[in-house]
């Protein structure tokens, strides 16, 4: 287990690099400069160049990544260009709001899936099968910025029961935190769920047809034991799989419904600095999160031992 968990932490290294690589060189592809976009477009172009000094923006490309990942080993995500507070604090600030709102959207997504998956696998070719399979794949379709604006509509104007965006602290008032956790996390939430049922559906469909299904049926055993206790215990690895693959997408893909819902997390972060042009916040938002989908497929793989002690590390 040590020298597995050495092996890939070692692997981690090149790609890190190269998502660094990538990440400083594309956000300069971004039409716009960081000290036009302070200073504004009437600024005295003196001023211009001495911030572009200061920012350190008048050297080339690859000193500037050179210098940028050296501080990165030592700790130092350097300073945002808007408002000068360093970088990873800010991040830092935001993965928590992110971390919560994927928690619960990964949380009504297997509440919603599971159950789904496997009455449509258990009763396959029924109504109950087919309006699953319905559900499932409207979930797979509807862009999640307008399911987010339809939930908005429904729940916040036409119905006024749930905030339309912003953000409260779970501890400064836990029943307002979750009142304004609903709708992003709904919105997230169905396309997960969509995703989760129709890989629950088809594990179990594979499962039930396998001969210790058959013999534990033959046995006289009930069949929500058969159904809950042999078939889904043999068909949670592929879930788990995809559920790592999910956890580790919405820490990055979170972008549009924070934007939509105003939620301060890592998404809304990344496109106000994309805009702002704060190059410091873009380069630690995709690092860190690269950093931590990288994490979250080895916890993945650690978790196939516990569910499946016949898979072995290697």
């Amino acid at each position: 287990m040590a020298r597995y968990l050495l092996a890939r932490l070692i692997a981690l290294v090149p790609i890190l690099l190269g998502t660094s690589v990538v990440a400083f060189f594309l956000i300069r592809l971004v039409p716009g400069d960081p000290a036009i976009a302070l200073l504004g477009l009437d600024a005295d172009p003196q001023a211009i160049a001495a911030l572009r000094q200061q920012l350190a923006l008048d050297q080339p490309i690859v000193v500037q990544y050179v210098t940028w990942i050296g501080h990165i080993f030592a700790g130092d995500f350097g300073r945002s260009v808007q408002g000068g507070r360093p970088v990873l604090p800010l991040l830092l600030g935001a993965l928590g709001p992110t971390a919560l709102l994927a928690a619960a959207a990964l949380a009504i997504s297997l509440v919603i899936a599971i159950p789904a998956g496997i009455v449509a696998a258990t009763r396959r070719n029924t109504s109950a099968d087919y309006a699953a399979s319905f559900l499932a794949l409207c979930g797979l379709s509807m862009p999640s910025f307008w399911l987010g604006v339809l939930l908005i509509l429904a729940f916040s104007i036409y119905w006024p029961i749930l905030p339309a965006s912003g953000y409260v602290s779970l501890m400064a008032d836990p029943l307002e935190h979750l009142r304004h956790l609903v709708l992003p996390a709904l919105t997230l939430g169905a396309a997960l769920a969509a995703a989760t049922m129709r890989m629950t559906r088809a594990t179990m469909l594979e499962v039930l047809r396998s001969d210790y299904v058959r013999t534990a049926r033959a046995k006289g055993l009930p069949r929500r034991r058969v159904v809950w206790g042999h078939a889904l215990r043999n068909a949670r690895i592929p879930i788990v799989t995809l559920l790592g693959i999910q956890l580790g997408q919405l820490l990055g893909g979170v972008v549009v419904t924070e934007t939509v819902f105003s939620w301060p997390g890592i998404g809304k972060l990344t496109v106000d600095a994309i805009f702002a042009r704060d190059y410091p916040v873009v380069q630690g938002a995709v690092l860190l999160t690269a950093v931590a989908f990288v994490l979250i497929n080895l916890a993945t793989d650690l978790v196939y031992t516990v569910l499946d002690p016949r898979v072995r590390l290697s």
